[in-house]
């Protein structure tokens, strides 16, 4: 079968779950209980310091994305760039990692995206577990702060009983972001299989509705944490700059999502951005600042542990992952 856009998503949306958008949410809680062991890794969390602030980074699982959905994509071009990033080359999906990060400012215990809904992402929602394995209990979260609302990202916001997941915490998200996923003028603008996605981060947003903290453009959010616009994935997406004693880190959601591809080749895209060009002019100018400015980055869809930093490379960019440091 010619797998696309539309079959893949059929396929994904075909459950009878789709009934009851709250059930889509469950695996994500249920697979706390799993194990690593099927995978044959060591439990997915990696500790990390920004000056005074610590990061943990935590591994949800992985996905697949056929090479159609890449936008710009070629055979030969992905040969290249794969060998020079010493990975193995495959023709068919590409694996990806799903990854979630928690920040402890010492004031705040932060929460930056949530992994993936199980009933999507099968091989996803062990962030609870990993959690769990690095020492971090959901009560220990104060606030939760995404980067978008796909469904890679919300998935552990709720319980099955559509209450918080995270009790003690509170939601911060861009208002602009927040305005797409609730607006029914978007919703049912949507091609038919993209609605149930809409419906379940609602669902997942909901129990934080109250005492929810919106913001636009650049902010701290929090002390130690500045928003910063990513247009183009989604219309709000969001990176935020963890800073302390003069140290930072940027957590920048999806403007990657293919560690061994879209360094050699910053103009190849992802089916799943909103606004192709836009993401595009975002990617490259944000390679540009962190490469110049040696910063470090992190991302959802890194190789995990998923901190490191950009060269420039030529006419392209090359991802180093950051040393490993004592803590």
């Amino acid at each position: 079968m010619n797998l696309t856009k539309r079959t893949l998503l059929q396929g994904l949306l075909a459950a009878p779950a789709l009934a009851a958008p709250a059930l889509l949410l469950s695996g994500a809680n249920k697979a706390s209980a799993q194990t690593n062991a099927a995978t044959g890794q060591a439990p997915g969390w990696y500790r990390y310091q920004v000056g005074d602030i610590e990061i943990t980074a935590l591994l949800d699982g992985y996905t697949e994305v056929p090479t159609n959905f890449i936008i710009g994509y070629d055979e030969n071009a992905a040969r290249e760039a794969t060998a020079n990033s010493y990975h193995r080359f495959a023709s068919g999906p590409i694996t990806i990692p799903v990854n979630a990060y928690v920040v402890k400012t010492g004031e705040e215990t932060v929460l930056l995206d949530a992994g993936g809904v199980a009933a999507f992402f099968p091989a996803a929602g062990k962030l609870l577990e990993n959690m769990a394995a690095s020492g971090i209990n959901p009560e220990d979260i104060t606030k939760v702060l995404l980067t978008h609302t796909h469904p890679d990202h919300i998935g552990a916001l709720a319980k099955e009983d559509g209450s918080k997941m995270f009790e003690n915490a509170s939601l911060i998200c861009s208002q602009a972001e927040w305005d797409f996923i609730h607006s029914d003028d978007v919703r049912n603008a949507a091609p038919e299989g993209f609605r149930p996605m809409i419906d379940v981060a609602r669902v997942a947003l909901a129990p934080y509705a109250d005492g929810k903290q919106l913001f636009s453009g650049e902010k701290e959010v929090l002390s130690g944490i500045t928003s910063l616009p990513l247009p183009g994935h989604t219309p709000g997406h969001t990176g935020y700059i963890v800073h302390s004693n003069g140290d930072n880190l940027l957590f920048w959601g999806d403007v990657v999502h293919f560690t061994t591809l879209q360094f050699a080749n910053p103009d190849w895209g992802v089916a799943f951005d909103a606004d192709p060009a836009m993401a595009t002019q975002t990617r490259r100018a944000l390679f540009e600042r962190v490469s110049a400015d040696k910063m470090a980055v992190a991302g959802a869809h890194v190789d995990f542990p998923s901190i490191g930093y950009v060269e420039k490379s030529g006419d392209a960019y090359r991802y180093v992952a950051a040393p490993w440091m004592p803590l």
